[in-house]
């Protein structure tokens, strides 16, 4: 068992010594503070607190006797109900976040103001392209076609892309002999990307888990400047019209910014 940073218990509010200590408890009838210190490699303190955090979490029990004993509780009814508790307080959370986005369009202008970012320097577009990569948790689809940005733009390993996130991209057969696209491509294939050739392409496109896509201004000038459109609440995923006219379905692996 392994109690370094990442341990899935984070999203129980369970720290991963905590964690650690209820899967011990689990599979044993009982436990005193000395054993389950041995078993998960810390101190008798350190499993102590973690004991009496998981007795407050109502997730295991203290056992009176002359050395005090703990046992786990049900996993499935404990842990239900710990997992419901943190339900509630992320919804109260969600609500605050609304509120605030409220206070921030009274600040700013009306919604629609907010559904379209206009990227002109240079240096913008790789800077937000590696932003929106880093955050996204699901799957980058990726449209490449000619011409291609030169200038230096950070690959999905350096932008430290989640792993487990799927990257597809499709591009166009014309420009695939291009020096750019066959890096690009090569590296995103070796990282588990999928790819895919089309003889055409109607637009340069990259969409970040369909809540935000990032496209040029120009087809013909990357360079000039890009676009990041994010779909209404209401609405569906960005960039989904487009990706369904080129069949992006079917495609393979995330690449450069457009």
């Amino acid at each position: 068992m392994d109690g370094t940073a990442g341990s899935p218990w984070a999203v129980t509010g369970l720290d991963p010594l905590a964690g650690l200590v209820l899967e011990h408890l689990v599979s044993v009838p009982s436990a005193d503070a000395t054993e389950v210190a041995a078993a998960v490699g810390v101190s008798s303190a350190e499993a102590e607190r973690a004991l009496r955090h998981l007795a407050d979490s109502a997730l295991a029990l203290q056992i009176d006797g002359t050395t005090p004993r703990w046992a786990a509780g049900p996993p499935r009814s404990s842990l239900s109900a710990l997992l419901a508790r943190r339900r509630a307080e992320l919804a109260r959370v969600d609500g605050i976040v609304e509120r605030l986005h409220e206070v921030y369009e009274a600040v700013s202008g009306p919604r629609a103001a907010h559904l379209v970012e206009v990227l002109e320097r240079e240096d913008e577009v790789p800077a937000r392209y590696g932003q929106l990569l880093k955050g996204s948790s699901v799957e980058v689809l990726h449209l490449a076609k000619p011409p291609y940005v030169t200038a230096a733009q950070p690959s999905v390993g350096e932008s430290g892309v989640a792993p487990g996130v799927r990257m597809r991209s499709v591009y166009e057969t014309e420009g695939f002999t291009d020096a750019v696209s066959l890096t690009t491509a090569l590296r995103g294939t070796g990282q588990g990307g999928e790819l895919r050739l089309a003889a055409r392409l109607p637009v340069k496109l990259v969409v970040f888990d369909r809540a935000a896509a990032l496209l040029p201004v120009r087809g013909d000038r990357p360079a000039a400047g890009s676009l990041v459109v994010h779909p209404p609440r209401a609405g569906g995923g960005a960039g989904g019209a487009v990706r369904e006219r080129v069949g992006a379905r079917r495609a393979g692996v995330a690449g450069e910014p457009t």
